[in-house]
C-alpha cells in the first residue's frame, strides 16, 4: 500500500474513532430524552418529559445494595414503606452538577414527610471526585458507589429504568417504579414527580 493510501486510511479511521467517542460521550452525559408508553411498557410520557406509570401498572424496582461513597453499606430494601427518590449522577457530568443543589433543597424539604433520597454515583474512577462533588453542592443523602454501572443494569428492560446520566426515579411505598426523568431536574419538576406518589394511600 502506498504512503498516500496509508495516510488516507489512517485519516478515515481517526474520523470514525472520533465520531464513536463523541457519540459515547453524548450518551454518557446528556439532558436525556423521552420514551413513549407504547407496547407493554405500561407508562406514559407527560408534556414535562416525565414518564409515569399508574398504580396498578408499575414494575417492582430491584433491590440496590452495596457500598456508599463514604464506605458504608446501604440497601434500598431498608426504605420500603417510604417514597424513595433515586438519582443517577457522576461528578464529571455537567447536567448532574446543574441539578445537584435542587435535589438537596427538595430533600431537606420532604425528608420529614416519609421521603428518602439515594444517589447512584457512576463512572467515577474513585470516590475522591464523588466526595468532592457532594461537599461542593452540600449533598447530605447517601449515594451508592457504582463505577461500572452495575446498579443501573439491575432494572429490567421495558420498565422505567435509568437510561441516561442523570436519571431520576421515584419509587412508591410498595417498592414499585412510579415515575422517571431522563434529564436534569429543577426544583419544581422534582417536586411534581414526588407529590402525586407521596399523596397515594
Amino acid at each position: 500500500m502506498s504512503a498516500a493510501r496509508r495516510a488516507s486510511s489512517r485519516t478515515a479511521l481517526l474520523a470514525v474513532t472520533s465520531a464513536a467517542v463523541a457519540a459515547l460521550t453524548l450518551s454518557a452525559c446528556s439532558s436525556g430524552g423521552t420514551s413513549g408508553g407504547g407496547g407493554d411498557t405500561n407508562f406514559v410520557t407527560g408534556s414535562n418529559g416525565i414518564d409515569a406509570a399508574a398504580q396498578g401498572k408499575r414494575a417492582t424496582a430491584p433491590e440496590l445494595s452495596g457500598q456508599t461513597i463514604d464506605g458504608k453499606q446501604l440497601s434500598t430494601a431498608d426504605y420500603k414503606g417510604k417514597v424513595l427518590v433515586i438519582n443517577v449522577w457522576g461528578s464529571w457530568c455537567p447536567p448532574c452538577r446543574a441539578e445537584a443543589k435542587n435535589f438537596q433543597t427538595v430533600y431537606e424539604d420532604v425528608k420529614g414527610q416519609g421521603v428518602e433520597f439515594v444517589g447512584i454515583n457512576t463512572r467515577d474512577t474513585s470516590t475522591t471526585p464523588a466526595k468532592a462533588f457532594e461537599k461542593e453542592f452540600g449533598v447530605s443523602y447517601p449515594s451508592l458507589y457504582d463505577p461500572t454501572g452495575k446498579q443501573m443494569l439491575r432494572f429490567g428492560k421495558g420498565t422505567l429504568n435509568p437510561q441516561a446520566i442523570p436519571s431520576t426515579l421515584v419509587i412508591d411505598r410498595q417498592g414499585r417504579i412510579a415515575a422517571r426523568a431522563l434529564m436534569p431536574l429543577g426544583e419544581d419538576t422534582l417536586r411534581n414527580m414526588i407529590k402525586p406518589v407521596l399523596a397515594e394511600k
